[in-house]
């Protein structure tokens, strides 16, 4: 499989008469956005707003984050069985608006969705304060089940980003990047001499309003699985779920997941990438046993000398993680594993609900407890009163002059644990 990325780089995005690219300037038509976006009768109305790096705007409640893809060439949809035809994706050309992407806000139905802040104190835990968010904020009909409420919230951002990224299709781009990803033999047989390694890749999948989504199918519903890195950048991996706002993998962590990226980077280097597992993490002893095993096992049929786990969440999922890296271990495959930190606001807890001696080689991404003030802001985007009710925040969060007390596990991608994030540790 050949994937070519064509990176057009966005420099500015505004409201025009069109939806175009032109210059390092996006424009967009927002009356044309708005009809794309509400085209489901379970939408009652949405605005359409832009926030820019720097602008004294705040995002709340966070609830996708979607970077604006288009298929340009080969088979398959971007975002297959979500917007697009149930097709394989992971070859061809894809136009990617780098810079740019899809925020989808809209009052919430459980608690954990989480701050976007595009400048003081806030902006600096989250990488979206670097980008130019296009924001849309929609409101659903009366009635609706939340998991409906929750789907169609979901998907008005797939709608939006699909409708923005056609801008992209015949521009030239500024990079093309290209990605090939041969044949189980050939991959294994390849550069004899630095070890075999394999991405564990652990999907949230913990129950209503905790999915995640692989060619449409909801994770939980699956076993463990192989999937080529080139599917996950092409969308195949979306998010769809509701863990709390830091160490959440919005649709933009999987479609540039930054473990692919590097594994990818190192590949002939220091180490033979020959394979991305992927599988969903459980609620029960029994599901958990079941996918640890199934997803353990293929990692050792690849013949993987090491592996790299990452995980989606805390608490639970720690279970699912620690019985991943004690069986990969007693199978001999050196495991890395990459997480975040609930260590309490004075960072005096234990930093995970699970641990074992062999989990001796940890990426930090830190500690989601840190308590922090952002400021109030002259604009905010959605609904600024559910700030008492984010993950992370807490009766009495939000004070009268709109500044906003909450830890940092409320703002969005500020402990990602794939390491898109803006602090962290790591060990060699």
């Amino acid at each position: 499989m050949k994937l070519e990325l064509g990176l057009i780089r966005v420099s500015s995005v505004k409201f025009g008469e069109a939806t175009r690219f032109a210059k390092g300037t996006l424009e967009v038509n927002r009356s044309e956005l708005q009809r794309a976006a509400l085209d489901d009768p379970r939408i009652h109305q949405c605005d359409i707003d832009l926030a820019h790096p720097g602008d004294e705007v705040r995002i709340i409640p966070v609830k996708d984050v979607i970077e604006p893809r288009v298929k340009v060439k080969g088979n398959g949809d971007i975002f297959p069985g979500m917007e697009g035809k149930v097709t394989r994706v992971g070859e061809g050309r894809t136009h990617v608006l780098q810079g740019a992407t899809i925020v989808t806000t809209g009052k919430i139905v459980g608690f954990q969705e989480g701050i976007i802040d595009m400048s003081g104190p806030g902006a600096d835990y989250t990488p979206f304060s670097a980008t130019h968010n296009i924001v849309v904020t929609a409101d659903p009909v009366e009635g609706l089940s939340k998991h409906q409420h929750e789907q169609a919230l979901r998907l008005v951002g797939f709608r939006a980003a699909r409708y923005v990224a056609e801008a992209a299709r015949d521009i030239v781009p500024d990079e093309v990047r290209t990605y090939e990803w041969p044949s189980l033999p050939e991959a294994v047989g390849r550069y004899p001499g630095v070890p075999k390694v394999v991405y564990l890749y652990m999907l949230q999948s913990q129950g209503l309003l905790h999915d995640t989504y692989v060619y449409g199918i909801d994770a939980k519903r699956t076993l463990p699985t192989l999937i080529s890195p080139t599917e996950v950048m092409d969308g195949a991996i979306v998010s769809g779920n509701c863990v709390s706002a830091c160490d959440k993998n919005t649709t933009f962590h999987h479609l540039n997941n930054p473990v692919i990226e590097e594994l990818f980077e190192s590949h002939g280097r220091d180490l033979n990438f020959i394979g991305v597992v992927i599988s969903n993490e459980n609620v029960t002893l029994a599901d958990k046993e079941r996918s640890s095993s199934y997803a353990t096992k293929l990692v050792q049929f690849l013949g993987a000398d090491g592996a790299v786990v990452s995980e989606e969440g805390f608490g639970n999922p720690d279970a699912d993680l620690i019985m991943n890296c004690v069986r990969l271990e007693s199978l001999g495959i050196k495991t890395v594993l990459i997480t975040d930190e609930y260590a309490g606001q004075d960072g005096a807890s234990q930093s995970l609900a699970d641990s074992a001696p062999e989990a001796d080689a940890v990426v930090t991404a830190g500690n989601a407890n840190e308590l922090v003030t952002l400021p109030p802001m002259p604009k905010v985007i959605g609904h600024v009163a559910e700030a008492q009710r984010i993950a992370g925040g807490f009766d009495g969060s939000l004070a009268p002059d709109g500044s906003i007390t909450v830890e940092i596990q409320a703002i969005t991608g500020a402990t990602n644990e794939l390491g898109f994030n803006k602090m962290g540790a790591r060990g060699y």
